[in-house]
């Protein structure tokens, strides 16, 4: 009797152990993945490294705008600059010829007045010479040549005429009369008054008889 229990607890042991390594054997395979199935892949795509470069892009691309406005926007106002100075040059020669022209004619009309004196002068000389009064004409000879001189000083100098070609810039051709020798056409043959200039401005024409 005793052998029999001694078997049977012997082989209830045994079997207690094959049980439990059984049910360790079966947890460790349920608790390995199926090689059918892969593991989740929880990664998101990486996008860090393109959109840095669109950033970057985008700015770089403001920048160069932002620099070729600047870049436009100065040589507007540098053009502006360069135009108000230059009108503002032309102004200042502008003004200040006006201001010379004004110092140099301002005393045109007084001595455009006594031009006809200086003509009366020269008749009366021509006269005395005539008439052959020497005292009277060395007189009058010496005031009229200090007039001239006056007036030269101011400025006022006679337009040669006689025997010179015809230049409507100083002439003024009262007639044309035939040249008495070739070489005297267009030229002027008589001067019937004479012409002056002041400062280099013709005040007076001179009035002549032109060979034709």
């Amino acid at each position: 009797m005793e052998e029999n229990e001694n078997v049977k607890n012997q082989d209830d042991a045994l079997n207690d152990t094959v049980n439990a390594d059984m049910e360790n054997s079966q947890e460790t395979v349920e608790e390995q993945p199926k090689q059918d199935e892969k593991p989740e892949d929880k990664t998101e795509p990486n996008d860090n490294g393109s959109d840095k470069k669109s950033r970057r892009f985008k700015i770089r691309h403001a920048q160069e705008k932002a620099i070729e406005e600047a870049r436009a926007k100065f040589a507007e106002l540098n053009d502006k600059h360069l135009r108000l100075q230059a009108e503002f040059d032309n102004f200042r020669k502008r003004t200040a010829k006006e201001k010379l022209d004004l110092t140099v004619t301002a005393s045109e009309k007084v001595i455009k007045d006594i031009l006809p004196v200086l003509d009366d002068f020269e008749r009366a000389l021509q006269n005395m010479e005539k008439n052959g009064n020497e005292a009277d004409m060395q007189g009058v000879t010496l005031i009229f040549n200090k007039l001239k001189d006056t007036l030269k000083k101011k400025g006022l100098e006679e337009i040669e005429a006689m025997d010179a070609e015809f230049n409507t810039d100083e002439h003024e051709a009262l007639t044309m009369i035939p040249a008495p020798e070739e070489d005297k056409k267009g030229k002027v043959l008589d001067v019937i008054q004479k012409g002056y200039k002041l400062n280099g401005k013709v005040i007076r024409f001179a009035r002549v008889v032109v060979g034709n």
